[in-house]
């Protein structure tokens, strides 16, 4: 069992969390657990820039810890923690904690974000089209919500820009050996790999020999390949997922992009991920299937959707040409928690066992 110690120094010491109430407002986007802190968390994370705010609390990671590992969480969980906005701009901000990344963007927790958000009067259900921004780590997002009667019933979400690494590389995969795969960017880092190329269908009772699979393209892509982003020189050089993809095909005219996609360190996405969606769009328009204005559905594991568009082109850096795709989709609250902390707890950050969490390869 490895069990995460606190430490006595830093913001988010002990006493932020002995005695005081978290309040979580428990939700899912699509099958995707994504729960959001709304009070409880007394201090200014530091920071200048929402993306600095995230690195801290990746790198501290006590609050990562707390809500994530047992005996409060475990390993199918995200939370995400509403933050002051430093954007004017922004009605809201939240920073994403992931089983094992802190990642600038994501479809699903975005989306459960606005539905929290709204439901719950952080923002005022005014009408029955709602458009507002949110700040993320990755930039500001743009919002249209469909509401009626006091629901979210549907999320869009306009992410940042997303763009292409490479095409058609190799990658040796121990156990597999070599497969041809593109990597790109939607809102964090993908390797793509081709389903047929690894005899592999995409349903839930294969979920785990999906991850596996998943897992040691992660891993190989990260020794063997490069991603950079043009624009966030601190994003560190490294691939967060694996998503495992049919090839397109079409239903009414419409592309259906049908995946899962591999999380770190060892679980597949039940939503159909947005930021995973982003980048393939990002893929299909770099290779021509697919154009300004044109729609696709992402479909997950478990047959979820997002109804995804391609809203922009656009250039992240100097010849860097890019996306900016939108994802919709609806998300329910579930239930509310209040986390509490005693000082004779003896395991104040949790712990995880392998048996349910798997071990992180690298």
């Amino acid at each position: 069992m490895s069990s995460s110690k606190s430490n006595t120094d830093g913001i988010l010491d002990h006493n932020v969390f002995v005695n005081n109430t978290i309040r979580i407002v428990n939700c899912h986007a699509e099958g995707e657990c994504g729960d959001v802190i709304i009070s409880g968390i007394l201090v200014d994370i530091p920071g200048d820039t929402l993306w600095e705010k995230s690195r801290y609390i990746a790198n501290d990671s006590r609050l990562r810890n707390y809500v994530l590992q047992e005996p409060r969480g475990g390993v199918f969980r995200h939370v995400n923690l509403l933050v002051k906005p430093i954007n004017p701009k922004a009605a809201v901000a939240f920073i994403i904690m992931e089983p094992e990344d802190t990642p600038p963007m994501s479809g699903s927790n975005s989306i459960c974000v606005a539905t929290v958000a709204l439901e719950t009067g952080i923002i005022p259900i005014t009408s029955d089209i709602m458009n507002f921004q949110m700040e993320s780590p990755g930039g500001l997002v743009d919002v249209t919500a469909k509401c009626s009667g006091g629901k979210a019933t549907q999320i869009r979400v306009t992410n940042v820009p997303s763009f292409v690494g490479d095409v058609g590389v190799r990658l040796e995969v121990e156990g597999i050996g070599a497969l041809t795969v593109d990597t790109a960017y939607g809102g964090d880092s993908f390797v793509v790999v081709n389903s047929e190329d690894l005899g592999l269908d995409i349903r839930p009772d294969n979920a785990k020999h999906l991850v596996e699979v998943g897992m040691s393209i992660t891993q190989a892509a990260n020794e063997q390949l490069k991603f950079v982003h043009p624009t966030n020189e601190s994003f560190a050089s490294h691939f967060s997922f694996c998503m495992i993809a049919k090839p397109i095909f079409y239903e009414g005219g419409v592309a259906i992009s049908h995946t899962a996609v591999a999380i770190q360190p060892g679980k597949i996405d039940r939503s159909p991920t947005g930021t995973g969606c982003s980048a393939r769009m990002a893929l299909l328009h770099a290779k021509g299937q697919l154009k300004k204005g044109d729609k696709m559905i992402g479909r997950s594991i478990i047959g979820s959707q997002f109804h995804c568009c391609i809203e922009e082109e656009l250039e992240v850096a100097s010849g860097v040409k890019a996306i900016r795709p939108s994802i919709a989709g609806q998300a329910w609250i579930t239930g509310t928690t209040e986390h509490r902390l005693h000082s004779t707890d003896p395991y104040p950050f949790g712990y995880r066992l392998t048996d349910t969490w798997p071990k992180k390869r690298w």
